[in-house]
């Protein structure tokens, strides 16, 4: 694992930064000593940590507080915004991992962030606009992009499989005859590891998969039965109700 050099947060509370990712590249597992902003333009981000996944739509972000071990996974080409934001600036910011909604008002703040110079005086547009940042970070709604990892060896390998065969008409009962438990047991682990429950979690594995496979350019109707959907209406049903738009204009309209 590899550590990024210390940040200099002396002249700035936060530093941006823009980067462009082809399809298919990567990250190795590092982390940061500051707390992260990474937005995404365009694109899908996988992030992954120990306690799990967190996929990046475009117009969203993910929030990394500093020392969280994480490596990226790139679907698409990818335009990445990031703020390497000094963990001191305000005392209540994120503490968790959280994929995030990222406002028009946010947008338009890291975009213009970019440009701004590194060295400014107090009471000028450059701080208000750092401040704003700050404050904005604090209002970040979170949303259900992420796929926790369970600590369970047991728990670990259902969620394994399910992962490796989406497409399959995966069931409550099903998951738990295959551990020899009821399904009370089973759906009291899930909420006791997890904080939802089995289906909740196979909902969001298909969505991030699904996310991805779109990124790709492959057909909405592809995706949807080669995600165990019954139609592409009962996909672009779920997807909606998740993200506001159906799939087949989502990675247009953005």
């Amino acid at each position: 694992m590899s550590t990024t050099l210390p940040f200099n947060f002396s002249t700035r509370p936060l530093i941006p930064h823009a980067h462009d990712y082809s399809h298919g590249e990567s990250e190795p597992w590092h982390q940061h000593s500051c707390a992260q902003l990474l937005y995404s333009l365009s694109g899908v981000v996988s992030v992954y940590t120990q306690q799990g996944c967190w996929v990046i739509p475009p117009s969203r972000g993910v929030w990394l507080p500093a020392g969280v071990v994480h490596q990226l996974a790139i679907t698409g080409k990818v335009a990445a915004r990031t703020l390497f934001v000094d963990p001191f600036a305000r005392a209540d910011l994120p503490a968790v991992c959280q994929v995030v909604q990222i406002s028009s008002l946010l947008r338009e703040l890291i975009i213009t962030a970019i440009d701004l110079p590194e060295l400014y005086v107090a009471n000028t547009r450059t701080e208000r606009i750092y401040e704003l940042i700050l404050d904005e970070i604090r209002g970040m709604s979170v949303l259900p992009f992420n796929l926790p990892e369970p600590t369970s060896p047991a728990l670990s390998n259902i969620c394994m499989r399910v992962r490796n065969d989406l497409g399959k008409t995966w069931t409550t009962s099903e998951a738990a005859s295959l551990l020899n438990i009821s399904e009370r047991t089973l759906l009291r682990h899930f909420r006791r590891e997890i904080g939802f429950s089995f289906s909740e979690w196979l909902r969001r594995a298909r969505l991030m998969e699904a996310l991805k496979r779109l990124a790709q350019g492959q057909s909405v109707l592809r995706v949807a039965l080669e995600l165990g959907y019954e139609s592409q209406s009962a996909f672009s049903l779920m997807f909606r109700q998740r993200l506001g738009t159906p799939p087949s204009d989502y990675f247009q309209s953005i």
